[in-house]
């Protein structure tokens, strides 16, 4: 058994208790309530009972019993701010500091540098932008044809002239697979004398090809100047097509519709091959093709009998005729009625095929031997006078001019013939974006009839570069 404690000792113990428990809470109500000796007040004793004084609800009080010139200062403390750790102007001074610092910043970002500005500020949504319908403003309408209407134009971004080749979307049909084939071929051809392709505008009605403006083709500047062109004038024309010609067939990639109208001619007198609708690129080891290509005056023979096996050599009778066109001032093989009249025309001047002159001819699906008169080869002299007042061209003509494909010149072959021998060699060192315009003493002549000579200098290897007086 426990022992029993004196009667008067429990009682004096108790007493002592009593009294030491009340000093201990007037003590701790004396730092809880008297704010002016202390200079604590309600918040502190709150952000004090947050951390040891949880569970007193007389000094705990919630956010909406606090007069409201205490809220103030509770909401700025839940900011970040703590006013009770510097003095009352302390506060007021970083306040003040932090305002002049947002403002600064404020202020600051409307100066910022023009190299960061550009990068990170967007244009304003009203500028006019590439890719934009509204970025282009029609001037006059140029042509028309059966898919496409073409209209001078001006960027609005930049204010330069451009051309615009807008295809009429069919709901039912879609995008013409022209127009998708000529602007995915242009987008990666980047040449002096290919028409440069500026944009592309999709909208549901129509998809716009923006192209750079060139004010004439070859067509309209033959009829401008009827009888034939300058010779100097032809050279440069044919040197600037075979030159096109070359970077496109180098990537494997066949034009299919050369004739005049497609050949445009700038101010400068600059060439560019343009109209890539009938383009496409040529695929190995697939030769198939449609043989409903190239304009009847400009179509190859092997094509015309039905031949859907051709490569780069198509293009190349092409130039054949152009090139002939230049220099008599009409067109070479102009048939008025039908594929028989065009081959009848053909084989007049260059002689009826057979085995001999054209080996595989007669597994041709349009070719019957009894079908056409014989004719023997001419001299295309014979036929058109004019290439004989010129050296060289009759045989580069014939060169370009053979029934059979693979007897053709090709382009990169043909710009090395004796018929450019006296243009400056420099021509032929340009970079693919520099016009043969930049090289000194090369222009185009005026077509007055007046022998005014090209390019009569010695160049530096040497090389005598006078032109022939006509």
């Amino acid at each position: 058994m426990c022992d029993l404690m004196p009667a008067s000792q429990p009682a004096e113990k108790i007493g002592k208790m009593k009294k030491l428990r009340r000093t201990l809470s007037e003590s701790f109500r004396s730092i809880a309530f008297k704010k002016e000796d202390s200079g604590f007040d309600e918040i502190c004793v709150t952000k004090m009972s947050t951390r040891s004084c949880q569970g007193t609800d007389s000094i705990i009080k919630p956010l909406d019993t606090i007069p409201e010139d205490k809220k103030v200062r509770v909401q700025r403390t839940q900011s970040g701010f703590d006013p009770f750790e510097k003095p009352a102007s302390q506060v007021k001074r970083v306040h003040s500091e932090n305002n002049a610092c947002i403002n600064a910043k404020s202020s600051s970002a409307g100066k910022e540098s023009p190299k960061l500005r550009r990068h990170s500020s967007p244009s304003s949504p009203t500028s006019p932008k590439f890719g934009k319908a509204d970025s282009y403003e029609k001037l006059e309408k140029l042509g028309e044809g059966s898919y496409a209407t073409v209209y001078k134009g001006k960027s609005k971004v930049n204010g330069k002239l451009v051309a615009l080749k807008v295809i009429r979307l069919q709901e039912e049909e879609g995008t013409p697979f022209t127009a998708i084939r000529e602007a995915s071929l242009l987008k990666g051809l980047k040449h002096a004398n290919i028409v440069l392709l500026h944009d592309i505008i999709h909208t549901k009605e129509t998809l716009t090809l923006v192209f750079e403006y060139v004010h004439t083709d070859l067509c309209q500047y033959m009829d401008k100047h009827p009888g034939g062109l300058h010779p100097d004038n032809v050279k440069l024309f044919l040197f600037q097509l075979l030159r096109g010609l070359s970077y496109i067939h180098q990537r494997y990639i066949l034009h299919r519709d050369l004739k005049p109208q497609n050949l445009l001619i700038s101010d400068t007198g600059e060439l560019k091959l343009a109209d890539f609708g009938l383009a496409r690129a040529k695929s190995v080891p697939s030769h198939t093709y449609s043989n409903e290509v190239v304009t009847l005056w400009y179509r190859p023979p092997d094509v015309l009998l039905g031949s859907t096996d051709y490569s780069t050599c198509l293009d190349m009778w092409g130039v054949g005729c152009i090139f002939i066109e230049m220099i008599q001032g009409v067109a070479a093989f102009p048939g008025m009625k039908d594929i028989q009249d065009q081959l009848e025309r053909i084989f007049l001047v260059l002689g009826t095929p057979s085995e001999d002159t054209w080996p595989g001819v007669n597994s041709l699906p349009h070719f019957k031997p009894d079908r056409f008169t014989v004719y023997s080869a001419k001299k295309l002299r014979q036929a058109w006078n004019k290439l004989g007042y010129v050296d060289h061209a009759e045989e580069l003509a014939s060169r370009f001019l053979q029934c059979f494909p693979k007897n053709r010149l090709s382009a990169q072959a043909a710009l090395n013939h004796e018929y450019f021998s006296n243009l400056p060699p420099r021509l032929w060192e340009l970079q693919d974006m520099s016009s043969i315009f930049t090289v000194p003493n090369v222009k185009l002549q005026t077509e007055s009839g007046d022998s005014i000579q090209v390019c009569a200098r010695r160049n530096s290897h040497g090389k005598a570069s006078s032109g022939s007086k006509h």
